[in-house]
């Protein structure tokens, strides 16, 4: 019996000295990570920007000297050719310009204008006046071979613009040509109001006689706005390229497409207002520009 006694009691005690351990163990790994973790957050510190203060020839000093400011208090008139584009039946070419007053290097006011010099007839025009039928189920919208009319004298025509608009310009640096030869150049955008000149076939009720299909003008009101390039190629002389849209609704191609009920999306006999459908007008100008004072000032 007591042998027996002895040996349970040794079992006993191999257990606790086994639990006693494990325990220590655990409780060592606790405070080991505790310290760990509070040896990171005592070393954290809270990031933030440092103040350069800049001392000698360089305190105060702006980002970019003796820059050509070849804007800023400068009138600039840019003339040359302009160039609808994406049109339906005639392609219009314009004698253009633009006056401006650059207030500042990045912001001018002035107006863009020009007028219609030539209408040029796409293939499509081509196309209907040699090739569609003329019968009474066409009678309105094109004229018959015995009037003497073609019908590329019914379709839209642009005839004259002017645009008072704001000029910004954001953007400015060097263009490179074959690493030999540098221009200075700004980016620009530009936004205002459009008043165009739209010649289209006029307003009848009787619309198959040979009357009616002459043409009145009128003024369309329209934004306008668009982005451009140029190139300074001296302190007097600059090349301009810039893109213009102007879009508003107008009948291009002098048909009765639109006016019936109930939602006027279909001919209704007759040539309105009704038939003027939208279009995101565009053209390209190319100038040539030249400034007064005829040199830039100079910036500290």
């Amino acid at each position: 019996m007591l042998r027996m006694k002895a040996r349970h009691m040794g079992t006993g005690m191999k257990q606790n000295t086994s639990t006693i351990w494990r325990t220590v163990r655990k409780a060592g790994a606790i405070l080991a990570a505790a310290a760990v973790f509070t040896g990171v957050m005592a070393d954290s510190k809270p990031a933030a920007a440092q103040e350069i203060q800049l001392t000698g020839p360089l305190a105060g000093a702006p980002s970019v000297r003796k820059m050509r400011l070849y804007r800023q208090g400068r009138v600039e008139l840019a003339i040359g050719p302009g160039f609808t584009l994406l049109d339906e039946y005639q392609r219009t070419i314009f004698v253009a310009g633009r006056l401006q007053y650059n207030i500042f290097d990045f912001l001018g006011i002035g107006v863009f204008g020009g007028f219609g010099a030539a209408s040029l007839s796409t293939d499509l025009t081509d196309k209907i006046e040699d090739t569609a039928p003329r019968n009474s189920r066409t009678a309105i919208n094109l004229p018959a071979r015995n009037y003497g009319v073609k019908f590329s004298d019914q379709t839209g025509k642009l005839k004259y613009m002017a645009a008072p608009q704001i000029t910004f310009s954001p953007f400015r640096g060097k263009l490179a040509i074959f690493q030999k030869l540098f221009v200075d150049t700004d980016l620009y955008i530009h936004g205002g109001v459009a008043f165009v000149g739209v010649e289209e076939r006029k307003d009848c009720t009787a619309c198959t006689t040979k009357a009616a299909f002459t043409t009145d003008t009128r003024t369309a009101i329209a934004p306008t706005f668009g982005l451009g390039l140029t190139l300074y190629t001296s302190g007097l002389v600059s090349v301009n390229i810039e893109y213009r849209a102007f879009p508003f609704a107008w009948n291009r191609g002098g048909f009765d497409s639109r006016g019936a009920p109930p939602d006027a999306s279909f001919p209704d006999n007759k040539i309105d207002q009704e038939d003027r459908t939208f279009k995101f007008n565009q053209m390209i100008f190319l100038a040539a520009g030249f400034y007064l004072p005829t040199s830039p000032k100079i910036s500290e």
